[in-house]
């Protein structure tokens, strides 16, 4: 697991984000999920709310500035013309900046969310950016959104292969959605949602040992498993009256969990 997986900023209580920013992120997400050279839609939202350039550049980012900043990200996924991708962009998403005499500001929809925009997008791009391509990516996207603490575009890239799987397969990669879906209810504090999900997560992985072979590579989950499988005791035990500490505190303080593709 990378250094930035292990530093990341999303194993904490998350805001419950507005309509208009989920689906922000989410349509951006499903494109690049299902086409590994869209990847590159999220490196424009990651320069544009980034606080230190906002600062520097209260007016607008200049263009040349933007396209700078774009060329390290872009290179890594193998797209060497910044000015190019910046004007398909603009023309496929029009939603993500605004121009002004000064330079790119982001779009207005964005309000005080700029900052975390900015980071999600980053996370995730960091998260998708090194991933094999081909057949192995979507189960790989899942993995490593996983382990970025980016749960809620984990289920999304696990989807498309439970809705396409069958028998065993389906049943085990269910259990992997699930086990996701229960730490995204973590972090916005929803104890009946985390509750659910997990129980029914460790029923599916815990006849196999959290281990879930598919065709794209095996999932080792196992020690994933046994820490929500602790956090789940200690969830039966919660009474109406306790308070969020007392509730979540310990849900925090056990490891976090993660994955491993083989």
């Amino acid at each position: 697991m990378s250094d930035d997986c292990n530093r990341t900023p999303f194993w904490q209580r998350q805001p419950q984000l507005p309509l208009e920013i989920h689906r922000f992120f989410q349509d951006r997400m499903e494109g690049a999920l299902q086409a590994p050279e869209a990847r590159q839609t999220l490196v424009w939202p990651t320069i544009l709310g980034a606080p230190g350039l906002r600062k520097a550049h209260p007016e607008g980012i200049p263009e040349p500035i933007l396209l700078g900043h774009a060329a390290r990200l872009l290179g890594a996924l193998g797209q060497h013309d910044p000015a190019a991708a910046w004007q398909a962009h603009r023309a496929a998403w029009p939603d993500t900046a605004e121009g002004g005499p000064a330079g790119w500001r982001p779009a207005s929809v964005w309000g005080a969310w700029g900052p975390l925009v900015s980071l999600r997008s980053g996370w995730q791009l960091a998260a998708l950016t090194p991933l094999p391509l081909g057949e192995l990516y979507p189960l790989a996207c899942g993995v490593s959104l996983f382990n970025h603490g980016l749960y809620h575009e984990c289920h999304d890239a696990l989807e498309p292969l439970w809705a396409a799987a069958g028998g065993d397969l389906k049943h085990r990669l269910q259990g992997l959605i699930l086990l996701a879906g229960g730490y995204h209810h973590l972090q916005l504090h929803n104890r009946g949602g985390l509750l659910a999900l997990w129980e029914e997560a460790v029923l599916r992985l815990e006849p196999s040992g959290g281990i879930v072979p598919t065709p794209w590579g095996e999932v080792h989950a196992e020690t994933a498993l046994d820490l929500t499988a602790r956090r789940l005791d200690h969830g039966r035990r919660w009474t109406d009256d306790a308070d969020d500490d007392a509730v979540f505190g310990p849900l925090w303080a056990l490891d976090r969990p993660t994955w491993e593709l083989a």
